[in-house]
């Protein structure tokens, strides 16, 4: 069955759209804050040791392949990510990227987590976690460069199902290339420009993670503010509404 349909983009009303662009480019004025008030690097590309849970995640990547794994079995049942996420309408086209949300902007999805319990009891582990799905891209597809919304948070990407030819397969962040490798995670912060190219005949996947930054007592104040205004908006009710929706509709898990 086909999800129920959501406002996309262009239909939503001008003061929708008004106040969602006015919010981001609020939230991008306050990188500069954030950056004076991290207590972790503000380049592009973070080092794995500035956080102490990456080798507990990369240690549960044969349990967590294998939750992927049988959910690929079906991936009509695994949404598009503008599907769940109207926003993302402009990066995200056809079924060329998938998503499967586990958390929302620190919302769980109880039946995605249900439906791989390993994979939710890691995440449930990592102090800040915010979001968290699998992510899903086609081969041949290209993500169009893009900035995410705040500093308040550092992306982990954890390889799950990386095509042979890892270096036709890519992420840009900013004026530097990643490659990724089962089993291992890649932290970058998604305030920067970033794009990302598959180039292969292969399907990419990866577990996808925005976990707080790490900040000084003042910078935790207001990203704390930052995400609880995040968490009241569309941004993030709309998401969240859609994948019940899609979940509803579809195969329970």
């Amino acid at each position: 069955m086909n999800m129920t349909a959501t406002p996309t983009s262009d239909k939503m009303p001008l003061w929708r759209r008004l106040t969602m662009k006015t919010g981001k480019h609020l939230l991008r004025w306050l990188g500069n804050f954030q950056a004076r008030h991290s207590l972790i690097s503000t380049t592009p590309v973070i080092g794995n040791d500035e956080f102490t849970w990456v080798p507990q995640l990369e240690a549960a990547y044969a349990d967590i392949r294998a939750e992927l794994d049988a959910l690929l079995e079906k991936p009509e049942d695994i949404p598009a990510f503008h599907q769940i996420s109207p926003d993302q309408k402009r990066i995200s086209k056809g079924n060329n990227w998938k998503t499967f949300a586990f958390y929302v902007y620190g919302e769980r999805v109880d039946d995605n987590c249900a439906a791989c319990p390993r994979t939710a009891s890691v995440l449930a582990s990592l102090p800040g976690m915010r979001t968290a799905m699998f992510s899903i891209l086609a081969p041949h597809y290209h993500i169009e460069p893009h900035k995410g919304p705040t500093r308040a948070v550092i992306r982990a990407h954890l390889g799950l199902k990386i095509p042979k030819d890892r270096q036709k397969v890519w992420i840009r962040v900013h004026d530097q290339f990643l490659h990724w490798e089962e089993g291992k995670v890649v932290l970058f912060d998604d305030a920067y420009e970033h794009e990302v190219r598959n180039d292969t005949d292969e399907f990419r996947a990866v577990l996808f993670i925005d976990i707080d930054r790490p900040m000084d007592r003042i910078g935790t104040l207001v990203n704390q503010l930052i995400v609880r205004t995040i968490q009241a908006s569309s941004y993030v009710k709309q998401p969240l509404k859609n994948v019940a929706a899609w979940n509803r509709d579809h195969k329970k898990y």
